[in-house]
């Protein structure tokens, strides 16, 4: 069973800039995607950004600019940077990885993917 341990989240100001990790328990380089998706109170979690193990990443509109995804096989290790945040960025974040899809896309789909991590919580205040 892979483990997804997320970390980095906390409280920031707007306009200001965090690094989000999540330490996977298996290897990076087997998956076929992986996703950073974020859950704020009374909202549905939605996709914040992908990376196929090709590198194709996919952010949402909301994100793009601000954000990047990227992972670091030989820590088995995503990143999402934070950049520019907005008080509308407050949201738990989860990391989600896909390991058996043969796909030659990532997606934003919550079904894609198998395994989930906890949650860190990012909050911004204006």
């Amino acid at each position: 069973e892979v483990q997804l341990v997320e970390s980095g989240g906390g409280s920031v100001q707007a306009g200001g800039s965090l690094r989000l990790s999540c330490a996977a328990s298996s290897y990076l380089s087997k998956t076929s995607c992986m996703g950073w998706f974020r859950q704020a109170p009374g909202k549905e979690r939605e996709g914040v950004a992908t990376i196929h193990r090709s590198g194709a990443t996919i952010y949402a509109d909301s994100v793009r600019g601000r954000f990047t995804i990227s992972q670091d096989n030989a820590k088995n290790t995503l990143y999402l940077q934070l950049n520019n945040v907005k008080p509308e960025d407050t949201a738990m974040y989860y990391c989600a990885a896909d390991y058996s899809s043969s796909s030659s896309y990532s997606s934003m789909s919550k079904a894609r993917y198998r395994y989930w991590g906890q949650g860190t919580q990012v909050t911004v205040s204006s």
